[in-house]
């Protein structure tokens, strides 16, 4: 008899043990529960230190106001040629050390390639291949042409290597001349195959 009543109150011990055991864990659960639920937010400070580097300037990569495309060109004179082709002047700059560069464009607006290119080398520098060598400057109020200059191995100062001009294209050349005297403010340029070209000298 007292057997059965010591086995009944070990039973009865353990269901107890066991029963604080699940409230206990129950609580464990309601308070991680309530941790995970409308807790405080974390600070300002604490989610930038966490957070990952923002890119400097504009991040969606858009042009700036007044940050646009180039302005075009200053167009200083046009002269035709050949088989739809234009001679566009952009500058006559006088340089550093004695020297008068001309910038432009050679434009083929006809609907086939110009392969006549040759001409523009002149007589005086067919060392350079395909080039413009063959413009020329004329100083008309000092009565004086100036040929494209070149180098010590007679290579001229000028864009080289235009075998043709493809159709609708637009192919960007100098050329550098000795500079006219000072009192010169414009001279007349010339390149084979095209009309000559009076403009004024910047510089």
């Amino acid at each position: 008899m007292r057997d059965k009543e010591a086995a009944y109150m070990s039973m009865r011990h353990t269901v107890k043990v066991r029963g604080g055991a699940a409230a206990a864990v129950v609580a464990v659960l309601a308070l991680a529960l309530a941790g995970c639920g409308g807790g405080d937010k974390p600070k300002a400070k604490d989610v930038q230190s966490t957070s990952s580097p923002q890119p400097q300037g504009n991040a969606s990569g858009a042009t700036p106001t007044g940050g646009g495309s180039p302005a075009p060109a200053q167009v200083l004179a046009s002269v035709n040629g050949e088989s739809g082709m234009t001679l566009v002047i952009n500058s006559v700059q006088r340089d550093a050390g004695g020297f008068l560069t001309v910038n432009g464009q050679i434009k083929n607006g006809g609907s086939e390639a110009f392969a006549g290119t040759s001409a523009w080398r002149g007589i005086e520098l067919k060392g350079s291949g395909e080039s413009v060598a063959g413009a020329t400057l004329v100083d008309k109020a000092g009565k004086k042409r100036y040929y494209v200059l070149r180098d010590t191995e007679s290579r001229c100062l000028c864009t080289t290597g235009i075998s043709s001009v493809a159709a609708g294209q637009s192919v960007v050349f100098f050329a550098q001349f000795p500079a006219p005297p000072a009192s010169t403010t414009e001279v007349e340029f010339s390149l084979p195959t095209f009309a000559s070209a009076t403009v004024k000298i910047s510089g």
